[in-house]
């Protein structure tokens, strides 16, 4: 940002994070060093080589390369070494909060044992809350572009580690991946008593987003962008509260928008929608939560009491307690006040 004092702003900003895939947090250094370590052959020569095929033009592009990245992790320090880097960002950020996706469908298909992968993730977890605080909840997510079939085998061979699971996700390609080809195990996640989420309306419809709502019975919804869309889905989600965790640097990345200047969150935000701002797969999207942040004030124009806006709706729409809302509810409050910013 050229105003000093709006980045400092925004630096200071308590932020939480409640749509990140800890896949996507792979930068391509460390990418190498673990398949170096691991022995696994990347296609790419060089770290510079890795960041030049970084120019996707739509979800599937991305998630080819994606999945080629993952296939060095390996090993439960890989996974840990994967999430501390992430926390590391986090801390710089001043992100005190993440809600965090883990893919186990990506690393089981290759021979990962599920403990392997969950073992590095929670380590992490549980020393970036003990070094700087930073609290935590975990996300399983299914793979859409898989059978219905392969996401209840993941679940049972979740089911063992379901006490240090908080919730279920739903990812990957959207285009002809309907949330209703998943309603069944969803059902039986709920019945699990875990709560659900899942991505609809990136480049999906806004149809996508009302069957996760009715047959998926989510409560939130990532991305949601294309809610824009259907007048009446916007009036429900602002009558409802129904948060949205958007992205705003993937959507230009991936083409959702052709660019920042073109992104609708600001409009959704004023029709009185719970708006949360994430990074998604900050290591392929140019950007962390704080780079996030700062291109909705350059790009969009977004004003600092809205950035705080978006921070106090991450705090309703996470699954903190509600004593831990309150006090990250008064952190921010406390940090527009320093800066002269009035919120209501």
């Amino acid at each position: 940002m050229d105003n000093p004092i709006a980045e400092h702003f925004i630096a200071e900003l308590p932020k939480l994070e409640l749509h990140l895939h800890i896949e996507g947090t792979l930068e391509p250094e460390l990418m190498f060093e673990l398949g170096k370590r691991n022995n696994v052959p990347l296609p790419w020569p060089d770290v510079a080589s890795v960041r030049a095929a970084y120019d996707f033009d739509c979800l599937q592009s991305f998630l080819d390369l994606y999945y080629r990245g993952a296939s060095v992790l390996v090993t439960e320090q890989d996974f840990f070494d994967l999430t501390w880097a992430y926390l590391e960002r986090c801390a710089a950020d001043k992100v005190v909060h993440v809600e965090i996706f883990f893919d186990p469908q990506t690393h089981t298909a290759r021979g990962i044992p599920f403990a392997t992968v969950l073992g590095g993730i929670e380590r992490a977890l549980q020393r970036g809350e003990q070094e700087f605080g930073i609290s935590w909840r975990l996300i399983m997510s299914f793979l859409r572009h898989l059978s219905e079939d392969e996401a209840f085998a993941t679940l049972a061979q979740a089911e063992p580690f379901l006490s240090r699971i908080h919730g279920i996700g739903l990812d990957s390609g959207e285009r002809g991946n309907p949330p209703t080809k998943f309603a069944r195990v969803f059902a039986k996640c709920r019945e699990l008593g875990l709560p659900v989420v899942a991505h609809a309306g990136e480049e999906g419809p806004a149809d996508y987003i009302w069957q996760a709502i009715n047959e998926l019975q989510v409560c939130r919804i990532d991305h949601g962008v294309r809610s824009a869309d259907d007048p009446e889905l916007l009036r429900y989600l602002a009558d409802t509260r129904l948060p949205l965790t958007v992205c705003p640097l993937s959507n230009t990345r991936l083409k959702v928008f052709d660019q920042m200047a073109h992104h609708n969150v600001l409009r959704l935000l004023e029709q009185g929608i719970c708006v949360t701002i994430n990074s998604d797969d900050p290591a392929y999207f140019g950007g962390y939560m704080g780079a996030n942040f700062a291109a909705l004030a350059d790009d969009l124009g977004a004003t600092a009491e809205q950035l705080c806006r978006f921070s106090l709706n991450a705090v309703e729409a996470s699954w903190l307690s509600l004593a831990d809302k309150a006090r990250l509810t008064r952190d921010i409050r406390t940090h527009a006040a320093r800066h002269g910013v009035q919120l209501h």
